[in-house]
């Protein structure tokens, strides 16, 4: 296997842990701040582990710190907006990554964009419409704009290998300090520490934030900033399923509709991309 190949799975796998994270942050009955602090202590065990076992010693520069702000905004906004929005909103929202990425790509690194990748970001965009659309009837709108801001942190998470002089693992590392920092006074204020909340904590902590970060760093290393985000395509389409074959949730027609555009563009983009390269 290619090096290349070999990173896509690993962003392919991380992207698998990360759409865990819909259904066990609705099952915990906390605030969003205390689960996000929560797993992100879980997270530090996780990847501190990672890095001794690695001899990898931590740095620290402004483009570590700019890591560590985008880690940072996507653990604690997607946490918040999975308790405003529904699992679906909340994780199909977020996958508006590829566009940001797209974005800051030209902005700061001078990137120009592919033709195909501008056409799928277009229908992406058509696609998130759907969410807003559906969201103003339903009251979600809060919410949906909050998953869209962490579209925007996310996009920065895919970014962390391109950043000058960048060290992906160690923003990774500050990035969850300071979210399980941000979080500890709401984390101290909750009661209910039965089994399935905890539980559910450390399976969020270690492989949803811990080891899908380590993965998500390894895979960045070979592959491409917008290709690693479009391969994160089936986040969206086995985050709502496990909410809500589990938890009983439902979306919205026109959500539902949005959900299609998004994933059936990115299923038909890595194809296109595949054969154009081969």
């Amino acid at each position: 296997m290619t090096s290349e190949r070999k990173g896509a799975l690993f962003v392919f796998f991380a992207a698998v842990l990360y759409s865990i994270g819909g259904l066990c942050i609705k099952v915990i009955p906390w605030h969003g701040l205390s689960i996000n602090s929560g797993r992100n202590l879980v997270a530090l065990l996780v990847v501190g582990g990672y890095l001794l076992l690695r001899g990898h010693r931590l740095r620290w520069n402004r483009w570590i710190a700019l890591g560590a702000v985008s880690i940072c905004g996507t653990n604690v906004l997607f946490t918040m907006a999975n308790k405003m929005t529904t699992a679906a909103n909340a994780i199909v929202l977020q996958f508006t990554a590829p566009i940001f990425v797209m974005l800051l790509s030209v902005v700061f690194l001078g990137r120009k964009p592919r033709k195909l990748d501008v056409m799928v970001c277009g229908v992406v965009f058509l696609g998130v419409l759907c969410f807003f659309v559906d969201s103003l009837g339903g009251g979600g709108i809060s919410g949906d704009l909050v998953a869209l801001g962490s579209g925007l942190a996310y996009a920065g998470v895919f970014l962390l290998n391109d950043m000058p002089n960048a060290d992906p693992i160690s923003s990774v590392f500050w990035g969850d300090v300071c979210s399980a920092v941000i979080g500890l006074p709401f984390l101290a204020r909750e009661t209910d520490f039965t089994l399935i909340p905890m539980s559910s904590l450390v399976i969020l902590g270690a492989f949803q934030v811990g080891l899908a970060y380590i993965l998500m760093c390894e895979g960045l290393k070979t592959t491409p900033a917008v290709t690693a985000s479009l391969i994160s395509g089936i986040e969206p389409v086995l985050n709502p399923i496990l909410v809500a074959v589990f938890y009983h949730e439902s979306i919205g027609p026109l959500s539902l509709l949005g959900t299609l555009i998004v994933v059936l563009s990115i299923i038909i983009y890595n194809i296109v991309k595949e054969r154009t390269e081969t």
